[in-house]
């Protein structure tokens, strides 16, 4: 009797949940939820030029339930679809969050059928995995140019299917207490890269030739900061058919035998003195690195105890050069195109949403250490508070995006690195073979950079 009485609440709970996810959406062909019938919400329109006009109806007032994925339940775009969602009631947005791995493996398969989301997280990385499936946003390209910085490097066709709501990019982390025990003061932080040597000289300590502090590690980095420095001379990632790499050029060899010197002249780090640099810095053993935004919240997550101040990294002169560094950017939700009309409909509603207010982008740029796309917050209190974004504040105009290249320009960049500084190859041969490596592993590629799209490109 007990398994019987167990078996029907097994049934009845079973059938209660099918009846439960059977409606919520006018599109699936479901009558339950919330039906809203209050056009006027007496809200105010939101916006410069994106704008999003709160006052109407969705999906007719019917209900309707949409699926947001993402990899990240702290990333902005989650917490304002509950924001959303308190204006229009008949709107249900099921957020779906997956590792990292499993969100790549997962993603695409459900994007090819019809019941995958209608919105989802995009990382640049995967943008020629999920492009086919990608709706254009119904925006003007007019109005999103105007918005929000480098919206011009991802229009394709007279379309934009995503854009950058945040922008990343390197600057010099230094630590507080290594840099005052030094006798530095803030009149010391340097300018150009002459002037870096010479501190990061006095913040190396050493019991005899041995290296007890680095005064600057950059381990883990070369492939980071190689292009960032290539750009300061004028010397673009690639050739000017957009598909041909320049990383066996002369500017690379002087710009790689400077990062050298650093340890094999100067003596200020090792390649020897810890394998990642993030850790010897959390440590307290490094006295300066550099890192992009991302390593703020690292610092406050994992080092805690360690008192850092962040600058800009130096140029090789006083003068505003080509660009100070490459940036990579946080994207914009995509839209599922496969996915049903009415679907799309609410998801490029939302879209505009995120798009036309603020806080999207403010929460994001303080969660994640990039500075906001969005022009109109380039003053913002809250957004030059952050020692992080207050840098890149001073810098943002002057920052070039490559485009969504693909990971062999980084991978085998680092390869290169490390045939010098633990093979004994040559610089020559380490930077040929890198290049060879890289035009290897992008034959066939559809990859064509968006250096040329830079507002200042024509003073290269």
């Amino acid at each position: 009797m007990k398994k019987i009485v167990k078996l029907l609440f097994a049934v009845s709970a079973i059938l209660a949940l099918a009846a439960c996810s059977s409606g919520g959406s006018k599109s699936e062909g479901g009558s339950k939820g919330t039906t809203d019938t209050k056009e006027d919400k007496g809200l105010e329109v939101i916006g410069e030029n994106v704008k999003f006009d709160p006052n109407k109806l969705v999906n007719e007032g019917e209900p309707i339930t949409i699926e947001y994925w993402t990899w990240n339940e702290a990333e902005p775009a989650v917490a304002q679809t509950k924001e959303y969602e308190k204006i229009y009631p008949n709107v249900k947005i099921n957020v779906k969050v997956q590792p990292w791995d499993d969100y790549w493996t997962k993603l695409p398969l459900s994007l090819k059928g019809k019941d995958g989301p209608a919105l989802f997280n995009i990382h640049n990385s995967q943008d020629s995995t999920i492009k086919p499936y990608l709706a254009p946003y119904d925006i003007s390209i007019k109005d999103l140019e105007a918005d929000f910085l480098g919206a011009q490097t991802h229009e394709e066709n007279g379309k934009i299917y995503y854009t950058d709501s945040l922008i990343n990019s390197g600057t010099i982390y230094y630590n507080k207490k290594l840099w005052k025990e030094a006798g530095l003061s803030d009149a010391d932080i340097p300018k150009t890269w002459d002037q870096f040597r010479e501190v990061a000289k006095k913040l190396t300590k050493k019991d005899g030739n041995k290296i007890t502090q680095a005064g600057f590690n950059f381990n883990q980095e070369y492939e980071t900061m190689i292009y960032g420095l290539n750009y300061q001379k004028g010397a673009l990632m690639f050739k000017d058919d957009g598909k041909s790499l320049n990383f066996n050029s002369d500017v690379t060899k002087e710009n790689t035998q400077f990062l050298v010197d650093l340890y094999e002249k100067d003596k200020v780090g090792s390649k020897d003195f810890g394998d990642e640099s993030s850790l010897s810095f959390g440590n307290g053993q490094t006295a300066m690195v550099y890192r992009w935004g991302w390593f703020q919240a690292e610092l406050q997550n994992k080092y805690k105890d360690i008192d850092y101040g962040v600058f800009p990294t130096p140029t090789f002169d006083e003068e505003v050069p080509f660009a100070y560094d490459r940036y990579n950017g946080e994207s914009t939700p995509g839209i599922n195109n496969k996915q049903s009309k009415e679907q799309q409909a609410v998801a490029q509603d939302f879209l505009k949403f995120l798009l036309a207010g603020d806080q999207y982008s403010i929460d994001g740029a303080l969660s994640m250490g990039s500075f906001p796309a969005k022009k109109s917050l380039a003053e913002n209190e809250k957004i030059l508070a952050d020692p992080v974004l207050k840098v890149l504040s001073e810098r943002v105009d002057h920052l070039i995006w490559p485009g969504a290249f693909p990971s062999t320009v980084e991978t085998s960049a680092k390869k290169a690195m490390e045939d010098i500084q633990f093979n004994g190859m040559t610089l020559d041969k380490a930077l040929s073979q890198g290049q060879a490596q890289m035009e290897k592993d992008m034959k066939g590629s559809d990859f064509v950079s968006q250096e040329s799209k830079y507002q200042y490109f024509e003073e290269k």
